[in-house]
């Protein structure tokens, strides 16, 4: 028997609700600077490395900073990623910290969904 894990590739759509589509586009277009992801010829979201991140308008919920799915973007640097997302107004909600050796925080996109973020040093 095949085991589940040996079947995963990795994350491939992250959707995420949004109460305001045009505020949120702007967040991860203008603000975060995420790549446009293209499917088949027509804009479906944004890249987070090679993991497409959707935005869906009062279908997936309301959204909240419950970390319900949590999602964990991986970073080169946690401390460095923190303070460019300050320097661009973007609300941390939880600072960085060492977790297991591993630095870790979180913010909070245009629309309340908290995600977090590492480093692998």
């Amino acid at each position: 028997m095949i085991a589940i894990a040996d079947l995963i590739v990795g994350v491939k759509v992250i959707a995420v609700a949004a109460s305001d589509l045009d505020r949120a586009n702007r967040f991860y277009k203008e603000t975060l600077g995420l790549p446009l992801d293209v499917l088949n010829g027509q804009e479906v979201g944004y890249l987070l490395g090679g993991t497409g991140l959707m935005l869906k308008e009062d279908w997936y919920g309301k959204p909240t900073d419950a970390p319900n799915p949590r999602v964990t973007i991986e970073v080169g640097n946690a401390v460095a990623f923190e303070k460019a997302l300050r320097e661009r107004g973007v609300v941390i909600s939880d600072p960085v910290q060492i977790y297991d050796g591993f630095p870790v925080g979180a913010f909070l996109d245009s629309e309340g969904n908290k995600f977090w973020f590492c480093s692998m040093a």
